[in-house]
């Protein structure tokens, strides 16, 4: 449609009921102003006789299995009502022209740049072209488009801000040039292949699964090339609680050894075995040569390896637990997930830098605040730095999210929601 079309459309409440699906009710009026703000935008880059559609990538959160998946372990996640949205237009060339609120805009020839390159690891232009390439190995469409970008799913916020923008360009390739054939899971999948060999990060699968498919889910990745993905319907804001994560403001620069020392480590375990990654293996493996893991792998290997296996078995109680609405016992397994990062998978706080441990001194307030009060609370994402999770009755969410804003800024506690739909077009 045309801008002014789908401008109309979004001033007259067209498309109210979609805002209020992906959002909730009372941001309506806010989504509709952040849309326009964003069409506008556009228009002033690209022009205002276009074309456009309108796409959304919602951020994720992590329930469940922390540092698992890039060792084909389970995980529980859910997709959450903060997002990237997108403007967007084809315009008939190879080329990808992409402007994100607060950043350069980008030009990438996807007919040049198709291969790796290690001189731009580490960028979003190495994402587009891995994206593009991904798509043309895989026999699917691509073709140059004109896009604006705007996100409130904050980086290092642990919701998976660069997992939404990897899905964000599969998703508009899917719906502009391939009649949105292609299922969310394999948009996913091509995510990872962009962020592992163009990125140059060595990530699991869960983020970009997560952040496209929505909804809570379990996901058991055993088979990479078909994970298992259960659905799980439960609604926490009619339980009682709100999920809250709160950003402590860490330094992430210098982290990238630190989060791939993770699945370096259990791997070496797994090869000590003879195995490639930890699920292949069994944790009685494991302990029977625990003399040799330690002399071999070091210490630290051997406790995270024995974290997996725990991991991966709270994700099944949790999972249960979920689906037959018992609390209690998620909650446990949400507290009991959190003391194994901290101790034995040690993602906490960096040995590079031991006076900044934001994480471990939010845990410690949100445990002295969650004294008296049914809940729990872990470390979130990947971990280092970045954010934790907690789970806070609806009375007590605003005077914790003081409490933690008192402490690490204001608007660092998120008030989130689970949101149905993960990487959609919106109109």
């Amino acid at each position: 449609m045309k801008i002014t079309d789908i401008k109309n459309q979004i001033k007259n409440g067209e498309l109210d009921a979609k805002f209020c699906s992906l959002y909730d009710a009372g941001a309506v009026l806010y989504q509709r102003e952040r849309y326009l703000l964003a069409i506008d935008s556009f228009a002033e880059l690209f022009g205002e006789d276009r074309d456009i559609n309108l796409y959304s990538v919602s951020g994720r959160s992590e329930l469940a299995g922390n540092h698992t998946d890039h060792n084909r372990g389970k995980v529980i996640a859910a997709s959450v009502n903060l997002d990237i949205i997108a403007v967007v237009s084809q315009n008939g060339t190879d080329t990808v022209n992409l402007k994100s609120e607060g950043f350069n805009q980008l030009s990438i020839d996807y007919s040049q740049y198709c291969e790796p390159c290690k001189n731009h690891f580490g960028t979003s232009a190495s994402i587009i072209a891995g994206m593009c390439a991904g798509f043309k190995q895989n026999g699917y469409a691509v073709g140059g488009f004109d896009a604006y970008c705007t996100s409130n799913v904050l980086r290092g916020s642990g919701l998976s801000s660069s997992a939404a923008f990897e899905d964000m360009i599969g998703n508009i390739l899917n719906h502009e040039f391939n009649g949105g054939a292609i299922s969310n899971v394999e948009i996913a999948k091509l995510a990872q292949y962009s962020e592992n060999v163009f990125f140059g990060k060595p990530c699991g699968l869960m983020d970009q699964v997560a952040c496209a498919y929505g909804g809570i889910v379990a996901i058991d990745f055993e088979d990479t090339k078909n994970p298992r993905i259960e659905k799980i319907d439960f609604d926490l804001s009619k339980a009682g609680y709100n999920l809250c994560i709160v950003d402590t403001g860490g330094n992430h620069a210098d982290l990238t050894d630190d989060y791939a020392s993770v699945p370096l480590e259990m791997k070496s375990v797994a090869a000590y075995l003879g195995k490639n990654v930890l699920r292949e293996c069994e944790l009685s493996d494991v302990l029977e040569n625990a003399k040799g893991i330690r002399s071999e792998c070091g210490d630290r290997a051997l406790m995270r390896a024995i974290h997996f296996f725990c991991e991966n078995e709270r994700v099944d109680t949790m999972k249960k637990a979920l689906c037959a609405g018992e609390l209690d016992m998620y909650f446990e397994g949400v507290l009991e997930s959190g003391r194994s990062s901290f101790n034995y998978l040690q993602n906490v706080y960096t040995t590079k830098n031991v006076r900044e441990q934001g994480l471990s001194l939010a845990l410690c307030v949100t445990e002295r605040f969650m004294k008296d009060k049914r809940g729990a609370y872990r470390v979130h994402g990947g971990g280092f730095a970045g954010t934790i999770q907690a789970y806070v009755p609806v009375d007590a969410a605003e005077l914790y999210k003081e409490t933690m804003d008192s402490v690490f800024g204001d608007g660092a506690c998120l008030i989130l929601r689970v949101r149905p739909d993960g990487a959609v077009k919106v109109n």
